[in-house]
């Protein structure tokens, strides 16, 4: 099946990512193999279990934190080198468009399989932590001073770095699924229309997904304000004392804040702002929003909650709740926060995107 030919207005990376984004996927995947080689041959930076000091210092209670929490180099290690290996070649094979009817399938499932687990199954909080707090430390320090003691250097731990480079090639193997899936359906692979209309009833459920994606994260946000404002909230006395002091009950009323920042900016999904520039951006009003400045921070941003959301929820089964269900539990409710996200994020894209610059196709 040939692919719809792509214009010379189409040379560019964004619009020509279909092209490239299986190759960058191979690469990577490869680099990642030849890095558990390495460690698998005693090479040092071994990023898992028991090179990975959050997952030493929770003793029996690492694997409810990662999945790889009880890690060791040797036979992780020769996984990811055989399964980087494989993986390189199976992206390369999706890039040439190899394979019909059932390779074809197999081929697909095999790919959002890596993605799946390189984004949920191996993954914690910290790519969250790392993602958002990088913003909050920067002002913090910039205009504060605050928190004195921490900086940089503790946030980017090459663990958290590592897992946070996982979920982009996770991500990176979506996208090469879905380039591949276009290709060998004999539709544009820009916008993956293929000229027999959409029938999509994506639309219908932007704003029932928003309105989810709005008030889950606030459940989070409440608890936290709340200590930051002084109210135990089912927390033990002594340990609320020594989160005062180190400030833990700040920070997580920041990290609150900056969520609840989000489900407001969620809000422009389904509201007129979310198409326009307001009048009091001066130099944008009145312009159009790229699709794009909304679908892409909020794919990302559900990702990384889903991701967290799926590690509160392995704790909670491993390690029980009885006293952790106000620290823990509404964590719990991210991946529903992530799922409806996205399929916001899906919905407004559906419904604002314009002809293809590609294919030319409404």
């Amino acid at each position: 099946m040939a692919v719809p030919a792509v214009g010379p207005e189409a040379w560019g990376m964004r619009r020509n990512w279909p092209q490239w984004i299986g190759y960058l996927t191979a690469l990577v995947s490869f680099g990642y193999g030849v890095l558990g080689l390495y460690w698998s041959l005693g090479g040092a930076g071994f990023p898992f279990g028991v090179g990975d000091p959050t997952m030493v210092e929770s003793g029996r209670d690492a694997i409810a934190g990662n999945l790889l929490g009880f890690a060791t180099p040797e036979p992780t290690g020769a996984v990811f080198a055989v399964a980087g290996l494989l993986g390189a070649i199976l992206a390369l094979l999706l890039t040439r468009g190899v394979g019909r009817g059932p390779a074809r399938i197999a081929f697909i499932t095999a790919a959002l399989v890596i993605a799946f687990a390189l984004t949920i199954v191996i993954q914690d909080y910290r790519p969250l932590i790392v993602v958002a707090y990088t913003p909050i430390l920067t002002v913090s320090k910039l205009l504060f001073g605050w928190p004195e003691g921490v900086g940089f250097g503790d946030l980017y731990q090459w663990p958290s770095l590592n897992l946070l480079i996982l979920q982009l090639l996770g991500i990176a193997w979506i996208l090469t699924a879905l380039a591949y899936k276009r290709r060998t359906a004999d539709a544009c692979g820009n916008c993956g229309r293929d000229g027999h209309g959409t029938g999509s009833r994506l639309v219908q459920w932007g704003k029932p997904a928003v309105v989810v994606a709005v008030v889950t994260p606030l459940i989070y946000c409440t608890t936290r304000w709340l200590w930051a404002l002084g109210f135990t909230l089912g927390i033990d006395a002594e340990w609320y004392r020594e989160g005062q002091e180190n400030g833990l009950w700040l920070a997580g009323a920041a990290l609150a804040s900056l969520g609840a920042l989000g489900a407001v900016l969620t809000l422009g999904l389904i509201q007129r702002w979310g198409e326009v520039f307001p009048r009091w951006m001066i130099g944008l009003r009145g312009k159009r929003v790229p699709p794009m400045l909304a679908v892409v921070p909020a794919t990302v941003v559900a990702m990384l909650v889903t991701s967290a959301g799926s590690m509160y929820i392995r704790m909670a089964f491993v390690m029980g709740v009885e006293d952790k269900w106000v620290t823990n539990m509404p964590e719990t409710l991210w991946p529903v926060w992530g799922a409806a996200l996205f399929v916001a994020a899906l919905s407004y894209h559906r419904r604002r995107r314009l002809a293809c610059g590609v294919c030319g196709r409404d």
